[in-house]
């Protein structure tokens, strides 16, 4: 699933392609991109309004239309949103697209057809991202909300960190990154964590997701396949049994929450 840097790469390109533009048409070519919406209810809100605004929050996209409406996108595990010269030669897994003022298409390209697009008045927006927690990288991410939260929860550190209602948009490759930064076992209860290891862990969240967003801006100047942490120089992530940069350990591989974790048993404790 792409993550907060990959997401940030694709709002960096739609700000830069698509503020301004005025929609057309939108056309749904699969219905269950819009569930549980109707997808004439896509279409009909969206054709003859402007992209004024694009947005991320989390991992959620949101291109604010004229007329106070909004287009909420997320990827989900293969999803891609990106313009093309011409929208008559769009590509087959387009499961939604828009024709933009002079011919260019907007495409939601999704091979596994997981992700979702709707629409919603700006009044709503609120409750339907209740559940999207503190931006990382935002002045509401202190040291002191971190250290709050953390105290106060007895999930597994690298549990609690994909937890979007904590963290909004960290997930599985830079949550396993920050945590070998920090050395702090992935296992390990958040309350249990020192002070000293929950403060080195909040700045190095900052640190790699600044890297990894400009990694993947870099990664995803051209339309194409997502693939998370595509050019970010991992630590340990998906490096089951290798050397340890550090330390010279293998780098273990456990199962959490249903996703893979990697970790150094030597610098992680």
């Amino acid at each position: 699933m792409p993550e907060l840097p990959e997401v940030e790469a694709v709002c960096r390109k739609l700000r830069r392609d698509v503020l301004g533009a005025s929609i057309v048409q939108l056309r749904v070519e699969r219905e269950s991109v819009a569930r549980p919406q109707s997808p004439a209810l896509l279409e009909t809100e969206a054709a003859g309004r402007r992209i004024e605004g694009v947005e991320r929050r989390g991992k959620n996209i949101l291109l604010h239309l004229s007329g106070e409406r909004v287009l909420h996108v997320h990827l989900r595990m293969t999803g891609n949103l990106y313009v093309v010269p011409d929208v008559r030669f769009r590509p087959a897994l387009a499961r939604l697209w828009m024709e933009l003022e002079g011919g260019r298409g907007l495409i939601f390209e999704d091979s596994r057809v997981l992700g979702k697009v709707h629409v919603h008045r700006v009044s709503d927006l609120d409750g339907v991202l209740r559940d999207v927690g503190v931006e990382p990288l935002s002045a509401a991410f202190t040291l002191e909300y971190f250290r709050g939260m953390a105290k106060k929860s007895g999930q597994p550190a690298k549990i609690f960190l994909m937890d979007q209602r904590r963290v909004a948009g960290l997930g599985n490759i830079y949550a396993a990154e920050a945590l070998f930064r920090a050395g702090v076992n992935p296992r390990k209860a958040m309350r249990r964590v020192t002070a000293a290891k929950i403060a080195r862990l909040y700045e190095v969240i900052g640190e790699v997701l600044r890297e990894a967003m400009d990694s993947a801006a870099a990664a995803y100047e051209e339309p194409g396949r997502f693939v998370e942490g595509e050019s970010f120089p991992c630590a340990v992530y998906d490096r089951e049994g290798e050397p340890c940069l550090t330390c010279g350990r293998a780098i273990k591989r456990i199962a959490q929450g249903g996703r893979s974790t990697y970790y150094c048993p030597g610098c992680q404790r």
